[in-house]
């Protein structure tokens, strides 16, 4: 299966996630008591989902894309010897 079909199947199984957890919580909110949601409550329930699925899925894929790429490993390499000797020693405080 070629790559963009994956992500469009990708696509199509996160929006539809975000909208049965819409519908789920608003019956959930209509069962233990709320008010009815208007539309503008609808509108407001689905994009914080979409807009929170979406922020997850694209930290995951940093992080994902962190790990792959190895640029957690550069973060913490300490100092080459050759730049040992241009960073100044550290001298206890007093």
């Amino acid at each position: 299966m070629p790559s963009l079909m994956k992500r469009a199947l990708l696509t199509v199984a996160v929006v539809a996630l975000a909208a049965a957890a819409t519908v789920g919580t608003a019956r959930i909110w209509t069962a233990i008591g709320g008010a009815p949601l208007s539309i503008h409550g609808w509108i407001a329930m689905t994009v914080g989902i979409g807009g929170t699925v979406a922020l997850a899925w694209v930290l995951m894929a940093l992080a994902f894309r962190s790990d792959r790429d190895g640029w957690d490993a550069r973060a913490d390499r300490l100092p080459e010897a050759d730049d040992a000797a241009t960073i100044p020693p550290v001298r206890p405080e007093p």
